[in-house]
């Protein structure tokens, strides 16, 4: 007895924890800085963790109506009905709602290169294929609507990512609305916009009143600092809204994410916080590191070393821990983490020390 053959999917490979690498290296855990998944530094809200504290003992009940009360808060931050929001387990939960809602076997979607491996994934779950359209290190890694429109083909959906991950460019919004108003009419423009809290845009949310054809997807694991509740959501047109229904994996939004996220949405001090930490880090990354960096949206830079290999291995050998990028296809760069003031300047310390070892020509850049 076998599964079915799953030799075409490939297995996402996620940043790997402190605690895993301080054992591999017979580290303290608190002696190791990691800067490689694109996480808070600040952590959650301290009122999303008095929301879980205080929920603790009741996670033997449903999360139904902590589910509504989250979807509706979120449907008035946006000026959006209920309807319209799609909470999930993480980005990832809606990236498979957006499939099992559009997808039927054999259809295909567009993505980015370099880009989420979870979106050719999710597709070739639910039996569909995937194509790419380039981001490329030439251009600067620049986004466009020609870009996109240049690869596509009329597949079903089309992801953009905003800022983008790994590079951190970001996609304008007049962008958006070329490629929405370009596509054919059985074509789904979904937005990734899981890093939007950091870069200085306005959310493609609003584009929603105008456009019956693009879904917004956004996340409380990144500027929010619940990663570990696994919460997130995809905002959609009213018109296809109930949709959710037949699509959404019973109460996949766990109790304690519903309501950490709800405590996460009215501390605007936490938030603002983490996104001002974030800009500063980037500028600091720019300022200081000994190799070229690109401009970027997100709460992370990516940086040409020339083996990033080498580099991500040597720099965590000395407590910094940060992503070679070679499974996005870009070999010779790192993507680091804005850390917080002190986790940033470390990082800097040791990547330019770890360069000028392995690449000293890299220090005359």
């Amino acid at each position: 007895m076998q599964p079915r053959d799953l030799s075409a999917h490939e297995a996402y490979v996620p940043g790997r924890g402190a605690e895993e690498v301080a054992r591999d290296l017979g580290m303290n855990p608190e002696d190791l800085t990691k800067l490689s998944s694109n996480e808070n530094p600040h952590g959650p809200s301290p009122d999303a963790v008095a929301a879980v504290e205080s929920g603790a003992a009741e996670v033997n009940v449903y999360p139904k109506a902590s589910h509504t009360d989250l979807t509706d808060r979120i449907a008035q931050k946006w000026g959006i009905d209920a309807s319209q929001v799609w909470v999930s387990a993480g980005a990832d939960g809606a990236i498979d709602y957006l499939s099992r809602a559009f997808l039927e076997p054999g259809d295909e979607i567009l993505v980015p290169e370099p880009g989420f491996s979870y979106y050719p994934m999710s597709a070739r779950y639910h039996h569909g294929e995937a194509s790419g359209y380039r981001i490329s290190k030439d251009d600067d890694f620049e986004q466009t609507a020609d870009g996109v429109l240049s690869a596509y083909d009329g597949e079903r959906i089309v992801y953009v990512t905003t800022p983008h991950n790994p590079t951190g460019s970001t996609l304008p919004r007049e962008e958006i609305r070329t490629i929405a108003e370009s596509l054919d009419d059985h074509t789904l423009l979904a937005v990734d916009e899981a890093y939007a809290e950091y870069a200085d845009h306005p959310s493609s949310v609003e584009l929603l009143e105008e456009y019956d054809n693009v879904a917004v997807l956004r996340t409380f694991s990144k500027a929010y600092g619940l990663a570990g509740l696994r919460i997130g959501y995809a905002a959609v047109p009213e018109a296809w809204a109930d949709a959710y229904a037949r699509v959404n994996t019973p109460f996949a939004a766990n109790e304690l994410g519903c309501r950490a996220a709800l405590a996460a949405l009215d501390d605007d001090e936490h938030l603002e916080r983490s996104i001002e930490t974030a800009r500063w880090a980037r500028e600091y990354y720019h300022d200081h590191l000994d190799v070229p960096t690109w401009p970027s949206g997100g709460n992370f830079v990516l940086c040409e070393v020339g083996d990033a290999s080498a580099v991500a291995a040597a720099s965590q050998e000395r407590g910094v821990i940060i992503r070679d990028t070679s499974s996005f296809g870009l070999p010779e760069c790192v993507r680091v983490s804005c850390g917080t003031r002190e986790e940033t300047k470390r990082a800097v310390e040791v990547l330019n020390d770890v360069v000028a070892d392995l690449r000293p020509e890299a220090t005359e850049l």
